[in-house]
């Protein structure tokens, strides 16, 4: 370990881009800590604290490291801009010049990301008035939500969200890469020391159901890491040009092929119910809605039915994104055309039904394995003394916590690689 951290800091180019990362992500935590101008923070806490509110915004105020506990400018996060690109991605399917530009390699790309950019402004302002007016109605004043007294914090809130994609990209251009996954892994990290000091001072009642969710979370972890990495070898043989055998190789197809794109779908339709009773809990007319809604669809009190719900969520999306994002037709074409196919299995359509069937099955068990993930933490806070607030991490942060170490280890290592085949020239 001392020799790899030695070889991190000889190598000059990898260390400017890690301390350009850790500076970037100082400023994130301290933009975390900015209160919105004109805001009652205490008032939130009170919100925050009770037991209307901690459900429904329980997973967005993890995601958010604090930023929503303190009523920050960032209080949104970066959730608009991943929502602009999971649009622009499907729309890549859905719109022929959008999927062309997909194809066009690098230039495509930046091209695609900047649609994504300007998407996401938009998304964001009408985001931050959602988000205000939600507050507001959890019967604390947090600020003053009339028109067009609103106007004013929404900006702030936007220009928040606006400030941290340009930090994520930053990291991404000049530091150690991938940024908008590394600002939501620190904001995740750093909710970690405030959650486990609560427990240890005030969790009186509650310390055995920890230290059992604690060993089921590092057991848990240790399945991630495996199957983050899991897929299964197609093989592929090329035709050779001269004499003797064929070139062999291999496809990988990817356990998990989705990643998180189908938690962060299912939480986002699942809590919607939650979120339209806050709307609705004022009117009269609708309260045996809004009691249906808190009595099975709680996300602060998970009944059987949401935690079904929630888990067929996930494998049915990770069939959906899964659908929209492999093409085995267009993968069998590309291998036809390079002169491969696969032993024993004819060229063209043959060869696509044989990928997507492996594809499905793959699907199966990936998004079943996602499933158990993310309810795993709903049942220790449906059948334990642990609340939502009490978990150090959710299944969708723990899925996040290992991509992002995985991937930054992956970067790191290849930049190191790269150093040294330097050096040798």
């Amino acid at each position: 370990m001392l020799t790899y951290l030695r070889q991190l800091w000889h190598s000059e180019e990898l260390r400017k881009r890690i301390l350009i990362t850790l500076g970037l992500l100082l400023a994130y935590r301290i933009a975390a800590h900015i209160v919105i101008p004109g805001a009652d923070p205490f008032a939130l806490k009170q919100f925050l604290d009770s037991r209307e509110a901690g459900g429904v915004m329980g997973v967005f105020a993890a995601l958010t490291g604090g930023a929503l506990d303190n009523f920050s400018v960032v209080l949104l996060g970066l959730s608009p801009y991943i929502n602009a690109s999971i649009i622009v991605q499907l729309c890549t399917v859905i719109f022929p010049k959008l999927e062309a530009l997909s194809k066009e390699g690098a230039t495509g790309q930046q091209t695609l990301n900047r649609y994504t950019r300007w998407l996401s402004f938009p998304l964001t302002f009408l985001q931050s008035y959602g988000f205000l007016i939600l507050l507001g109605r959890g019967g604390v004043q947090l600020i003053d939500t009339s028109f067009p007294a609103v106007i004013l914090p929404m900006i702030y809130v936007t220009a928040g969200s606006v400030f941290l994609m340009w930090i994520g990209e930053l990291i991404t251009e000049k530091g150690i890469g991938n940024g908008i996954s590394l600002i939501i892994f620190a904001g995740i990290v750093s909710g970690m020391p405030a959650a486990l000091s609560a427990m240890f001072i005030a969790g009186q009642g509650k310390m055995a159901a920890f230290y059992l969710f604690a060993i089921i979370s590092l057991a848990m972890l240790v399945a991630v890491v495996l199957f983050t990495d899991a897929h299964r070898l197609i093989p592929i043989t090329y035709a050779n040009q001269g004499a003797g055998r064929g070139v062999q190789a291999s496809i990988p197809i990817r356990l998990n092929q989705a990643g998180m794109i189908p938690i962060i779908f299912a939480i986002s339709l699942i809590t919607l119910p939650a979120i339209l009773a806050q709307f609705l809990q004022t009117a009269p007319r609708f309260q045996g809605v809004v009691r249906f809604i808190t009595t099975y669809l709680n996300p602060q009190s998970p009944s059987i039915p949401y935690i079904v719900g929630y888990f067929l969520l996930v494998i049915g999306f990770t069939y959906f994104y899964v659908s929209v994002t492999f093409k085995p037709d267009e993968l069998a074409e590309s291998i036809q055309k390079r002169g491969g196919f696969i032993p024993g299995v004819r060229p063209g359509k043959a060869t696509a039904e044989i990928l997507a069937r492996v594809s499905n099955r793959m699907n199966l068990w990936g998004g079943f394995f996602l499933g158990v993930v993310a309810i795993v933490p709903l049942l220790f806070t449906k059948y334990s003394t642990l609340s939502s607030q009490d978990l150090l991490i959710s299944g969708s942060g723990l899925i996040i916590l290992v991509g992002v170490v995985m991937e930054l280890i992956r970067q790191v290592n290849a930049q190191l690689l790269a150093h040294d085949y330097e050096k040798l020239v």
